[in-house]
């Protein structure tokens, strides 16, 4: 293993096209191939690669360029990615460069120090389509899992727990925020009920954030709005509704001027799986 320069990460074959398949790199690149050329596939047809500014590029550049999934789009027009700090697609008739990138977590773009310490920029999240291929989803720590919503700005940031769940408000969760600027948590908070209280009102502190609470599995239903999210030892299952959307800025991705979407996800017969029990917690 020392001697290998790059390794395969993932890979899927085409959803419609039985003949093609995708495979990603620790490299960041993307390769489809096709088996109809060959039958050793050593070659590919189409790379898919972002090529970094030079003057961006860091020592923990191509630990997080590596790609920790991928996903073939149900339409098989489209290709997800996921690296550490981003989701990408990309369109399988534009390689060279994603036609979209949506920022998950860059609040710890200036953590990646203390992140590489504690091997955390190790991590490798899923990322999943939704049945129409009009959202995207993948996870972050402190169970979090953000949705989303392609061809706008809108993003959907929440907490898959069952102090989340307890405290829905009419069977919805409530959306999270992670903020940076030292007001809540931290060795600036002013007392734990500030915190507390922050908390309840779904901020959080991206000081304060649980990294070993990692959801870093998932799945999306083919046909339903209907999403299975683990998180360390528990699996819930949440019925994703995005009507009634009320947007609200996100300060921390200004540069996307990302927005939350309040209500989305309704929890009226969520499960959780905790040492191999399986609970349905209805809404009240």
């Amino acid at each position: 293993m020392e001697d290998l320069s790059e390794v395969i990460t993932a890979a899927q074959f085409h959803p419609s096209a039985c003949s093609l398949f995708i495979y990603s790199s620790s490299k960041g690149t993307i390769r489809l191939c096709d088996m109809r050329q060959r039958a050793l596939c050593d070659e590919h047809a189409l790379s898919f690669e972002e090529v970094d500014d030079p003057m961006s590029r860091c020592f923990f550049s191509e630990i997080i360029n590596n790609i920790s999934d991928l996903n073939f789009s149900h339409s098989g027009r489209y290709i997800l990615s996921r690296d550490y700090l981003t989701l990408k697609v990309w369109d399988l008739n534009m390689p060279r460069r994603p036609v979209e990138t949506y920022l998950v977590h860059d609040y710890f773009r200036t953590k990646l120090c203390a992140l590489y310490e504690n091997d955390c920029i190790f991590d490798k999240f899923e990322c999943q389509w939704s049945p129409n291929d009009d959202m995207v989803v993948t996870g972050s720590y402190n169970n979090y899992f953000r949705v989303f919503e392609r061809g706008t700005s809108n993003d959907l940031l929440m907490e898959a727990s069952r102090e989340a769940m307890e405290n829905s408000v009419c069977g919805k969760l409530k959306p999270c925020q992670v903020i940076s600027d030292g007001t809540i948590g931290g060795s600036s908070a002013s007392s734990s009920g500030a915190f507390a209280r922050s908390w309840s009102e779904g901020k959080v502190n991206v000081e304060c954030m649980d990294l070993t609470r990692k959801l870093l599995h998932l799945s999306w239903h083919t046909r339903e709005n209907t999403l299975a999210l683990a998180g360390t030892s528990n699996l819930y299952l949440l019925d994703y509704y995005p009507d009634n959307r009320q947007l609200s800025d996100n300060p921390i991705e200004s540069q996307r001027t990302d927005h939350l979407m309040n209500g989305g996800v309704n929890d009226s017969s969520n499960h959780y799986f905790d040492n191999n029990n399986i609970t349905s917690t209805p809404s009240n």
